[in-house]
């Protein structure tokens, strides 16, 4: 009796173990098989986006009620393409990828007559705002898949109101055909330079009387990443070959597509802050040296970076947060007025017979410093260095500005400038008083929205101009004379206007910077002269000073 009892004893142990095994294992296995299907399930995915003529982005949630184009479910996660909108449930994205062609950089064939394409029509999924182009009623308001939108003229028509000669009538390209790039257009310029024919004046749109096609060139970097919605938005309402991620093609490259587009008529918009503004003049700067002059585009700005004080001058604001829709900014594009900037050669040579090097130069845009500003860009620049993912927001790189500065209203660290440095303005040398910053602006805003020249207004100074051949130099008494400036509590030591100007560091390491690139320096001679002009466009909807627009008109 003993002995059965220990064996069923043993039993219920063996079985008790074997339960609790089970148990343990069953939920690693299932979370591993999920594991493994959903690394295989993104595989797949990925090797569909890899081959897809779609530009397809993977998305967990909507922002808007959707509806897959291939089974007309509701969908909460899924894939959308960000060129002609359609939008798909993982189950269909592949049938979808087959069955709906996207938005056509170049016409297909010799189809259709030239000059000239059918709409290309998506199902579902139309703005809530859209109105019918046949019955002028509201679009997409049903909860369903329904209704149809025209992916390059944006038009949208009912279920019951498209008719078949809406399917085969010619697209008007909408409110931007002046600023959009046609397929066509494209298919036959490729096919003259294949046949080295240059006559481009006889292809249409080519003669058409305001048309001025816009080339977007975003830096998905900038600002709170915001380059990386407006590529999607722009790539929907232009054609896909207008818009650039300057992540991944460089400008020089990019601005190639202006020497298939009419001489003198292009626009660049630049998403971005005023580095990436300087990037893109330097690849500008390239054509001229290459001898495309004449194909020089003028360039907009819209602001994505934390001072943006080149845009401020120009027109377009000190910052862009979403509050204009896509829409507004191409009409703001196309109103804007063509101006010039004056942009500098700045050359910093070294002091010293030992060294050998050549001078370092730099192109100017906006501002030339020495000082506390120049400090506090160089300790913001190590700092995002060390730890890039900290500077993704306007309003912490603004703080992080806000500590620098404060640190060096303590500690002082430019003081006795004016015994250091030597000034020179047109060959005239000038007697410097007590400062801890000499500041040399190009353009009428500086530090992210001051009007440094002018100051409070005690005396009738001229307005900064960007365009005059002439550079305004100014003083500072050190940090905290810089925030009372920004506050309008102070003003600038004004030391003069120059066409020419000459700062030469006798002794110590100053902190230097030229358009918010910062560098510690040491003895040596810079040398500020005119180096260029760039055709720039001004929008006096942003003005931030009235008295910008009558220094643009004189």
């Amino acid at each position: 009796m003993g002995g059965s009892g220990d064996a069923s004893r043993a039993g219920a142990d063996w079985r008790l173990a074997l339960w609790t095994l089970c148990s343990v294992l069953l939920p690693v296995l299932i979370t591993a098989w999920c594991s493994f299907q959903r690394s295989r399930r993104q595989l797949l995915i990925r090797d569909i986006f890899r081959k897809s003529k779609h530009d397809w982005h993977y998305t967990d949630l909507f922002g808007s009620p959707s509806y897959c184009c291939v089974c007309a479910q509701h969908i909460l996660r899924g894939a959308f393409c960000s060129c002609c909108g359609l939008r798909v449930c993982e189950a269909c994205l592949k049938k979808a990828d087959r069955r709906f062609l996207c938005k056509e950089i170049m016409m297909r064939g010799t189809a259709g007559a030239p000059g000239s394409m059918p709409h290309h029509w998506i199902r579902g999924n139309v703005p809530l705002c859209s109105c019918c182009m046949v019955c002028k009623q509201q679009c997409g308001t049903q909860p369903k898949l329904c209704d149809y939108r025209c992916v390059w003229c944006q038009y949208t028509v009912h279920d019951e109101c498209m008719v078949d000669c809406l399917r085969t009538e010619d697209c008007t390209f909408g409110e931007f055909k002046d600023l959009i790039i046609p397929p066509y257009y494209l298919s036959a310029i490729n096919q003259m330079r294949k046949e080295k024919r240059t006559n481009y004046e006889k292809v249409v749109p080519y003669c058409r009387k305001h048309w001025m096609p816009v080339m977007v060139l975003a830096n998905t970097r900038s600002g709170n990443n915001m380059g990386e919605i407006f590529l999607g938005e722009f790539k929907m309402l232009l054609n896909p070959v207008q818009v650039f991620d300057l992540s991944k093609i460089a400008p020089a490259k990019a601005l190639q597509l202006c020497t298939w587009l009419p001489c003198n008529a292009v626009r660049v918009l630049v998403c971005g802050g005023d580095g990436t503004v300087g990037w893109v003049l330097d690849a500008i700067d390239e054509m001229k040296i290459k001898g495309q002059e004449r194909y020089i585009p003028q360039v907009a700005i819209l602001p994505l970076g934390t001072g943006n004080d080149l845009s401020n001058t120009l027109g377009w604001g000190a910052g862009y947060a979403g509050e204009v829709p896509v829409e507004q900014i191409l009409r703001n594009v196309m109103e804007a007025d063509g101006i010039k900037l004056d942009r500098w050669k700045v050359q910093v040579t070294n002091k010293g017979y030992y060294n050998l090097r050549k001078p370092k130069v730099f192109t100017m845009n906006n501002y030339f410093s020495v000082g506390p500003d120049a400090l506090m860009a160089l300790n913001f620049h190590a700092h995002r260095e060390k730890t890039p993912s900290l500077f993704s927001s306007r309003i912490i790189n603004k703080a992080v500005y806000f500590f620098y500065g404060t640190k060096d209203c303590l500690v002082q660290e430019c003081k006795d400038l004016n015994k250091k440095v030597e000034l020179e303005l047109d060959g005239e040398r000038i007697e410097l008083p007590n400062l801890e910053g000499i500041i040399v602006l190009n353009i009428g805003y500086w530090g992210g929205g001051c009007r440094l020249w002018e100051g409070m207004g005690d005396e009738p100074y001229p307005l900064a101009r960007h365009d005059d051949g002439l550079l305004e130099v100014v003083g500072v008494h050190g940090s905290f004379h810089c925030a009372q400036i920004q506050v309008k509590l102070a003003n600038p030591v004004r030391l003069g206007q120059a066409h020419t100007v000459r700062l030469i560091l006798k002794s110590s390491k100053m902190p230097m910077q030229v358009d918010g690139e910062p560098w510690a320096q040491g003895p040596c001679t810079v040398t500020i002269t005119h180096k260029t002009h760039a055709l720039m466009l001004y929008h006096s909807g942003e003005q931030t000073d009235d008295d910008d627009a009558s220094s643009l008109s004189e």
